[in-house]
């Protein structure tokens, strides 16, 4: 018997060790999947709509498939790799950043020449002649499940030293977007069925010639490091308000890194925020505080009314929200009147620790809030606090 347990425990110890292993393998970030939002994605369709001598002309419309992620100023940036030596006649409703060298073409000069073209939006106002549906809203695109009518961007784009059959044709690769800073990973093109349109007067079906999809996915971790919100809570029956967790967004360091973050009543911010536009960065120049967030989401809820729903002189904006609850569940005690998870433009803002959430006070209380559970309604009321200067 002792035998039998002395091999099973030198069995056993290299075999644990080695599931531990793989187990480790298959962890993955958690920022990566958005449980509200599990099937949200961005998918760039290619339409060929003709053929042309040496390539074809193409459609190619980006759809913002996320419930509450969208796109904001400056817009997308669109980029992929050319499979053969394709080049870019012209263009309508985007424009490439970059023409390339076009030194080998000596009669009509190619919009774009580059192996790896970079594609971006046209301002809104641009002449008529150059635009298309869905174009030049200079790449702002609002998600599916807040304003589907804005959800999507298209361009076109004729194609040049290409296939011009559907046997003959490849599909870019190695596509990137930016919307408009990182965070978004794009899978392989893959060809799909010819999309169907139908005309205005819904007697005819025509289809594109060749259609292939692509489809990004969105990580919060790789647009950024850091988290770039944070939550604060307050309440009536309780008057400690539980601040954003210290260093939430990074730390005051303007001893080894000057800028990093500025004051408001600093007699420099104005050179400061000049600097700033110089270096068109994406990252957010935001006040110096305890948790160096650009946004502070504070939820506080309130026995009545007294916050008007109105935005204040230092960047805060103020709403309230009425909650149907069921009086046979709901209680405050232990923090339980307050959301578990916030998001902000779709990305999950920072909550503070559950044990540090507004708690019921002692039996003093107990009877005015027991006759707010029997009306079945929570006021809350939400201040979002814009920290960016």
């Amino acid at each position: 018997m002792e035998l039998c347990s002395r091999s099973l425990m030198r069995f056993t110890t290299p075999t644990i060790l080695l599931l531990f292993l793989l187990s480790c393998s298959t962890f993955t970030s958690t920022e990566a999947y958005d449980a509200l939002d599990p099937n949200g994605n961005i998918t760039i369709k290619w339409d060929v709509i003709s053929w042309t001598p040496d390539g074809y002309v193409a459609v190619v419309t980006i759809f913002n498939f996320q419930q509450y992620r969208h796109i904001q100023a400056p817009g997308w940036t669109l980029g992929w790799t050319w499979a053969k030596k394709e080049v870019i006649w012209s263009m309508m409703g985007g424009q490439t950043t970059e023409q390339g060298d076009c030194s080998r073409f000596k009669g009509n000069i190619p919009h774009c020449c580059k192996k790896d073209p970079t594609v971006v939006d046209l301002l809104p106002g641009t002449p008529y002649n150059q635009q298309i549906a869905n174009c030049c809203k200079g790449g702002v695109i609002g998600s599916w499940g807040q304003d589907p009518a804005n959800a999507a961007s298209s361009f076109q784009v004729s194609v040049g030293a290409a296939g011009t059959t559907n046997k003959t044709v490849r599909v870019p690769k190695n596509f990137t977007l930016k919307a408009p800073g990182p965070g978004y990973t794009c899978g392989p093109a893959k060809i799909v069925k010819p999309t169907k349109y139908v005309t205005s007067d819904g007697r005819r079906v025509t289809q594109a010639m060749m259609t292939w999809n692509v489809t990004c996915t969105y990580s919060q971790f790789l647009a950024q490091k850091t988290p770039t919100c944070c939550v604060s809570l307050s309440s009536f029956y309780n008057d400690t308000i539980v601040p954003c967790p210290t260093c939430t967004c990074g730390c005051q360091n303007n001893l080894t890194q000057p800028g990093s973050c500025v004051n408001p009543d600093s007699p420099y911010l104005a050179s400061v925020v000049s600097e700033q536009e110089k270096r068109n960065s994406y990252a957010p120049l935001v006040q110096c505080t305890s948790h160096m967030c650009p946004i502070r989401v504070h939820w506080h809820v309130k026995f009545y009314n007294d916050l008007l729903m109105q935005a204040g002189p230092l960047g805060n904006v103020q709403s309230e929200l009425l909650f149907q609850k069921d009086k046979s569940t709901f209680t405050f005690e232990k923090g339980w009147g307050f959301p578990r998870r916030i998001y902000f433009n779709g990305d999950n803002c920072v909550m503070p620790p559950p044990d540090a959430y507004p708690y019921l006070p002692n039996a003093g209380l107990r009877k005015n809030v027991s006759l707010l559970v029997l009306l079945i309604t929570m006021l809350t009321s939400v201040a979002i606090q814009f920290i960016c200067v």
